[in-house]
């Protein structure tokens, strides 16, 4: 017979705290335990596919940066292949991780990553989603992770059709989504908690 644990509670949350940076990128903190924190470098070699930066700044309510978040990625590879997947093991790029986390710089508040631009994947009805990044944040202050996702603002036609976009409600707050070509190969995603321009946020 099953135990029933109805008086077994969920721990409340709790912010990250000053301790996220230690325990998630301890190269960054000053403790070298490993040789590089875990997702400093996603490309492990030559890559398939376009090569690209993305850069950006998260912002709190009153427009100031945060200085002391970190953010992590996952993304399929160019041909839209995760390394991750059993489905795809093996025949992914084998150069690319397709995982990165980084600590913002605490005099700017800025992330970078140095990844590939992603392919399309398959939604679970079969349509295709138009190629973008999952992100997550965390910071003081922040309870629960916040989950977003990048989308290309050169992808239009795909991002059209997008069925997870075609979602969301207010249409004029897709452009929250979208990352900014900012030269060769770069492109600019900054993430707003709060305001006008509020980052939509995803419930996963």
């Amino acid at each position: 017979m099953a135990q029933r644990l109805d008086d077994q509670k969920e721990s409340p949350s709790q912010t990250a705290g000053p301790y996220v940076h230690i325990g998630c990128t301890p190269n960054f903190a000053g403790i070298e335990v490993y040789g590089a924190d875990l997702g400093a470098q996603m490309k492990l070699g030559q890559v398939q596919g376009q090569e690209i930066t993305i850069r950006g700044t998260i912002y709190d309510g009153l427009g100031a940066p945060l200085k002391d978040a970190m953010v992590e990625i996952w993304q399929a590879d160019a041909a839209g292949l995760f390394a991750s997947s059993v489905e795809t093991r093996g025949t992914a790029d084998p150069n690319f991780t397709g995982f990165g986390r980084q600590p913002v710089d605490m005099a700017t508040g800025e992330f970078v990553f140095h990844t590939v631009k992603p392919g399309p994947v398959p939604f679970p009805d079969g349509r295709m989603q138009a190629p973008h990044i999952t992100i997550w944040i965390v910071a003081r202050g922040i309870n629960i992770g916040l989950h977003t996702r990048l989308y290309f603002a050169d992808e239009a036609p795909a991002n059209t059709a997008d069925p997870v976009l075609g979602r969301i409600e207010h249409a004029d707050r897709i452009a929250t989504l979208l990352a900014q070509p900012d030269g060769s190969g770069a492109y600019r995603f900054d993430v707003h908690l709060q305001g006008p321009n509020e980052t939509v946020f995803f419930d996963v």
